[in-house]
């Protein structure tokens, strides 16, 4: 076990572990400000903001021996009998010094920049800068340029802190962006005819610690301190990302990743970053709707549920229960797929359990650091298969067999949810469905399937649903929901417990128990889904620390009044 000081804190930092000083600063509840460092690249030591005062302690005399000079704590290891000091005046003379050399040449646009409100050097600028501007006003330009489909650079707010070319080189693999010139002329660009146009290139927009480079989806949408921002899990594949949503006044605007070392590190691709507009699709479904001949009637929640049930009950009275079948859709939450799952069994015993459709998009796209992108673009179809294993032990049937017994005849009535982000039926697959007695559809799109039942329910999206999800390596995470269902809808799984007969508001939390103590695949989720999540097969996800939770990735926010910090600069650069 190492003993490490940090002004005069003593903290102990195991064998195993490979701290920094930053890092062994932070456990100890001390920052250490910087630009260029980031836990998952390598370290350059460039941006000089971390300088601290550094030293050995002799463990037999207890004497302590000082460098003579300021040493990069992102560049120095965190052994037995280090001492450090980060709040000496040499220490703060150095980090106003760099804070006065950065903002010399920065244009003070804070209140059309994108960054403000995030922003390390408006943070670091009150406490860590000069109290006053020393040198004079100059006219500066913003010079702006596209560097891809989702990456624009502002080319005078850079700090010049390379995180985004290490990122390409080191993560993504690419290789886009470089840094040309030389001394106060460097610029970061890209190659001559290689834009960013990979599927990870929205990342240098979250590592950039200025307003350098922004995101051009989300350019001019919104203001940070406007938005709230709620943990969830990306549902565009089986990797099953951590996330963050950010939304304000029920609009989904941005979405960034979460750390999580058992999945997907600090990253995520640009297909859950970006392709989230099926969220609020004008064309979404937002009512149950019943058919009469060829037209359409709205029913209001609950009478919607109630005739939907009777239609169900209905059809298990005409046909034997072995005649009926449930689509359990992969993009469900395992509480929704278990609630499900129990009114099937409970209205119509020997119906057929179905795993819906499970979209297959090329092969998988594995980057240079390990980061995948799954062919498999859904989010929890491990999950639903252990639930319907569970309520059907025999084969859980599939996709392909069951579109099979539809057309044979051996199915006659069928309740199919989809929540698929696009249509993902074409009219010669729904056409297959034209036997049925009845067709009840639980989709968020109309699609030419949804086109052909007697009833269509409402599904909700990501965004708008709490529940778990059982990625590709058997490990379940939980989402909570960042806005309010779509006006004319409910959550599904208060659907599924209204049609099972329960009252009151649907509780993922309290499913899940109730789901963990019923079916054993489940079982280690008795106690909970801690935020990095549980591997329900292996039993090795890892539980991280504080200081590889991402913390120190970001400053502390000094949660000042943004209007107040911009009246400030305003006040003392005029």
């Amino acid at each position: 076990m190492a003993i490490i000081t940090v002004d005069g804190k003593d903290i102990e930092v195991r064998d195993d572990e490979r701290l920094n000083v930053i890092q062994a600063a932070d456990r100890a509840g001390v920052e250490i400000p910087f630009y260029c460092w980031h836990p998952g690249l390598s370290v350059v030591a460039s941006c000089r903001m971390c300088l601290i005062e550094t030293g050995q302690k002799n463990k037999e005399t207890g004497k302590v021996d000082m460098l003579p000079k300021l040493v990069p704590a992102c560049q120095t290891p965190a052994k037995d009998g280090t001492v450090v000091i980060t709040n000496s005046e040499k220490v703060k003379a150095n980090q106003r010094f760099v804070q006065e050399g950065l903002l010399l040449d920065h244009p003070v646009d804070c209140s059309i920049c994108d960054q403000a409100g995030e922003c390390w050097l408006q943070d670091y600028y009150f406490d860590y800068g000069h109290q006053q501007r020393r040198a004079d006003i100059k006219p500066f330009t913003s010079r702006r340029r596209d560097l891809g489909e989702h990456v624009t650079l502002f080319v005078d707010r850079c700090v010049m802190c390379s995180r985004c070319v290490r990122f390409t080189r080191e993560v993504s693999g690419g290789g886009e962006l470089q840094v040309i010139d030389r001394g106060s002329h460097a610029e970061i660009d890209i190659f001559p005819g290689f834009p960013i146009d990979d599927k990870m290139s929205g990342n240098v927009n979250d590592l950039c610690p200025v307003g350098a480079l922004c995101s051009q989806d989300f350019l001019y949408q919104q203001r940070v301190w406007f938005m709230q921002p709620h943990n969830s899990v990306c549902t565009r594949c089986s990797t099953g990302c951590s996330i963050q949503i950010h939304e304000n006044q029920e609009h989904l605007y941005r979405v960034q990743p979460r750390y999580n070392p058992n999945v997907n590190d600090w990253w995520m691709c640009d297909i859950g970053r970006f392709e989230n507009g099926y969220v609020h699709a004008p064309e979404r479904i937002n009512s149950v709707k019943r058919r009469n001949d060829s037209q359409w009637e709205n029913l209001l929640w609950p009478q919607g549920l109630l005739a939907v049930a009777s239609a169900w009950t209905e059809a298990a009275l005409r046909h034997s229960s072995e005649k009926l079948a449930v689509v359990f859709s992969p993009f469900l939450t395992c509480e929704e797929a278990f609630l499900l799952a129990s009114y099937a069994k409970q209205a119509s015993p020997k119906a057929r359990l179905v795993l819906g459709k499970v979209p297959i998009v090329d092969e998988d796209e594995t980057f240079k650091k390990g980061f995948c992108i799954r062919a498999e673009r859904c989010p929890n179809r491990r999950g639903i298969e252990a639930i319907l294993s569970h309520f059907q032990p025999d084969a859980a049937v599939g996709w392909g067999d069951f579109i099979a017994q539809v057309e044979s005849g051996a199915i006659r009535a069928a309740y199919v949810t989809g929540n698929y982000p696009e249509v993902w039926n074409d009219d010669a697959e729904a056409a297959k469905f034209e036997k049925l007695s009845l067709l009840i559809v639980h989709d968020l799109l109309p699609t030419p399937l949804a086109r052909r039942a007697q009833f269509v329910v409402p599904g909700v999206t990501f965004a708008e649903k709490d529940g778990s999800y059982v990625n590709h390596a058997g490990l379940l995470q939980s989402a909570s929901w960042g806005i309010r269902p779509l006006e004319g809808t409910q959550s599904d799984g208060q659907s599924f417990g209204q049609l099972l007969g329960r009252r009151g508001l649907f509780q993922a939390a309290d499913v899940m128990q109730e789901l963990a103590k019923v079916v054993p695949f489940f079982a280690r989720a008795a106690d909970g889904v801690p935020e990095a999540g549980l591997n329900l097969v292996s039993g090795t996800e890892k539980t991280p620390r504080t200081t590889e939770l991402g913390t120190v990735t970001h400053p502390t926010p000094t949660f000042r009044s943004v209007a107040s910090q911009l009246v400030e600069i305003d006040v003392q650069t005029a």
